[in-house]
């Protein structure tokens, strides 16, 4: 056997019978195939970190503001500018008034002290009834430290606002700006800027604690919608503004929840949605134009409200609403002829509803009169002694 033979054999035997046939013709050999690997699924790189943060982002400053403010935190950042922007619009209120001691019958001088608002060049302040109520004489001190006498424009008592208005030059005077009550938040930050034991144009900060709170005036109405918050409020604040983070006006400072009477971590201020209502009809007339049905006493029971007196010749004695009477006998005893008088209390009407709307409270009833516009129309559902009724009243206007 020749060497090219036995070449042959060993290459069939050891690389397959197609290669050496391939081999024997002289034909190219193709490329030998590889076992294929089984496919590596190489892991995904981790996400790399954003680089450090080493400078604040840039922020326009309004002008006179301190370099220095630049290098603050962003919180710090927002407290300097809202106390900026809001405080030339804070004044302080303080008043005298006098009273006689009636025990000694000396007149005595007492003083007051609160917070006001500048609410535009005119010279109107803003601040709290309770501030200004019986003051004979009032004095409003500017951001400067220039003092001007005041004159009440218009106050209403149920909601604890009044209106005060001083004569200077309109260039020192520095309207605050007003902002949107109806979409706050629980938890929000805010501002208190005030004049707290005579302090002028302190600012604390606090969260708002909650939302549509109900609290009563000195006149005894409930004001309703009140913002509770967290920030630091004592005796001198009543009156000055509760501001958002971008200095705009939320709310005023009015009542603290605290037996010593300072801080103790409640306070309550008036939202700004009450204030832009009440506000413009105390500059304009003096007092709010409430619509009013002529009803004197109101009492609450177990079927409804009782009226007790309605006003004569008013919008619901004109309907033919009945209060109590007063019914006269006439009696005898032997010769002796006299008369007695009583109450009779089932002649009153009971009040069910108003336009259709549940009452069984004073507050809620009086809430939906004062809802609705002078010389409107509400329809009240009634009992009269076992029969339910439908009365129509047309709302006159009261000043009160």
């Amino acid at each position: 056997m020749n060497r090219n033979v036995i070449l042959l054999c060993l290459l069939c035997s050891a690389g397959g019978g197609a290669v050496g046939a391939w081999l024997a013709r002289g034909e190219p050999q193709p490329a030998a195939t590889l076992p294929q690997a089984r496919a590596q699924v190489a892991p995904l790189p981790e996400p790399s970190a954003p680089p450090p943060v080493t400078h604040l982002p840039q922020r326009v400053f309004p002008p006179g503001t301190p370099p220095q403010v630049a290098q603050l935190t962003p919180e710090e950042q927002t407290n300097v500018l809202v106390y900026q922007k809001a405080n030339r619009s804070v004044v302080n209120i303080n008043t005298r008034t006098a009273r006689v001691n009636p025990l000694f019958w000396i007149e005595v001088i007492a003083e007051g002290s609160g917070s006001g608002v500048v609410l535009d060049r005119r010279g109107h302040v803003l601040t709290n009834f309770h501030v200004v109520e019986q003051a004979e004489a009032i004095e409003v001190t500017l951001y400067d430290g220039s003092s001007y006498s005041g004159q009440l424009v218009g106050a209403d008592p149920n909601n604890d606002i009044a209106v005060v208005r001083i004569d200077c030059p309109a260039e020192k005077l520095v309207p605050v700006q007003m902002g949107d009550s109806t979409t706050l938040l629980e938890g929000q930050k805010v501002y208190a800027i005030g004049n707290p034991f005579g302090l002028e144009r302190t600012m604390t900060v606090g969260i708002i604690s909650s939302l549509n709170r109900t609290m009563r005036s000195r006149s005894g109405r409930l004001i309703r919608s009140i913002i509770q918050v967290d920030a630091a409020i004592n005796p001198g604040n009543s009156g000055g503004p509760l501001l958002d983070s971008r200095g705009r006006m939320i709310g005023m400072t009015t009542a603290i929840a605290s037996r010593t009477g300072q801080s103790a971590g409640v306070g309550f201020a008036i939202p700004a949605s009450i204030l832009q209502r009440i506000v413009p009809q105390l500059i304009r007339f003096g007092h709010v134009r409430r619509p009013d049905i002529g009803i004197a006493r109101l009492y609450r029971t177990e079927q409804g409200l009782v009226v007790a007196r309605v006003v004569p010749g008013g919008p619901a004695d004109r309907a033919g609403l009945r209060g109590f009477r007063i019914v006269r006998q006439k009696r005898r005893r032997g010769p002796v002829v006299y008369y007695r008088e009583y109450i009779d209390r089932t002649w009153a009407d009971i009040i069910l509803a108003v336009d259709g709307q549940k009452v069984e409270t004073v507050d809620e009833f009086l809430d939906i009169i004062e809802s609705r516009q002078v010389g409107q129309t509400v329809r009240l559902t009634i009992l009269r002694q076992g029969r339910r009724l439908e009365l129509a009243v047309r709302l006159a206007e009261t000043s009160n």
